[in-house]
């Protein structure tokens, strides 16, 4: 059986961040990370979960493949596969992680990612490298994107963080894209408090054959992830959150299937 690449990249990634940062510095760094997200989201800036070199790898090393596990089960359980040669599209990208969990779930396809970071782009081109996914990633802010036609797109944990002017052009240009063909996944956070706007997306997504969801996984980390996890008082050994698919019309009308939303994965 082959080894998953999932876990090499997860091996790199620790001797890449580990190599000048203790396990103790990087375990502070989650910790003051979750409380950003979590506690103060709607008070956060643009750079604070890249501000210093412990909270880079703690979104590097920690939050990435927490990330890629959760996008990668999504994808598996809706069957989101995507026309052969059809590249992907990653908005807000960050490390990379949401656009190569896709990928290497069907040929791999070539994946772009698009991020307002420079450091994240920089993440992001090393980890296509490390997966050996062909791809590459460009500084630029996802509110001025223009999708290309017959490009699958992915906005995992982003139209959250866009203010409500730059998230309705997206999803203008989200829906004109779908239309043409191409496949369209988004994934945010479980918490409904966040996301004020997703019971209107919700119902036009459905209107145009799309479906709307919510995940639980139930996952078995690596065991220093898991180490990561327990030591920063956390608990992802179930997985949470949310999806908009739609599929590519010309292979599929996606007759929703909503009989097992959520999935126990061990």
């Amino acid at each position: 059986m082959a080894t998953d690449p999932f876990l090499h990249w997860f091996e790199a990634l620790e001797r890449r961040h580990l190599a000048s940062l203790s396990f103790p510095e990087v375990r502070r760094a989650v910790q003051a990370l979750s409380s950003l997200y979590v506690e103060r989201r709607q008070r956060m800036d643009a750079g604070s979960a890249f501000s210093g070199a412990g909270k880079r790898a703690a979104f590097a090393m920690y939050f990435g493949p927490l990330h890629f596990l959760l996008v990668r089960e999504i994808v598996r359980a809706l069957g989101a596969q995507i026309p052969r040669n059809m590249a992907i599209l990653d908005l807000g990208c960050g490390t990379g992680v949401a656009g190569a969990a896709w990928s290497l779930e069907t040929n791999p396809q070539r994946v772009t990612g698009v991020d307002r970071n420079t450091w994240a782009i920089q993440e992001c081109k090393w980890t296509y490298k490390q997966l050996g996914i062909p791809g590459t990633a460009r500084v630029e802010d996802v509110e001025n994107v223009r999708i290309p036609a017959g490009t699958a797109v992915v906005a995992a944990f982003t139209m959250n963080e866009l203010d409500a002017v730059a998230r309705d052009r997206l999803r203008g240009e989200f829906i004109k894209a779908a239309r043409q063909g191409a496949p369209i996944l988004i994934v945010e956070p479980i918490a409904r408090s966040l996301l004020r706007w997703w019971d209107d997306w919700s119902r036009e997504w459905t209107s145009i054959g799309g479906r709307t969801d919510e995940w639980r996984f139930r996952v078995d980390l690596p065991e220093r992830l898991a180490l990561m996890d327990k030591a920063a008082g956390l608990d992802h050994r179930e997985l949470t959150g949310r999806s908009l698919w739609l599929p590519n019309h010309e292979r599929s009308e996606c007759k929703p299937d909503r009989a097992q939303p959520s999935r126990d994965l061990r």
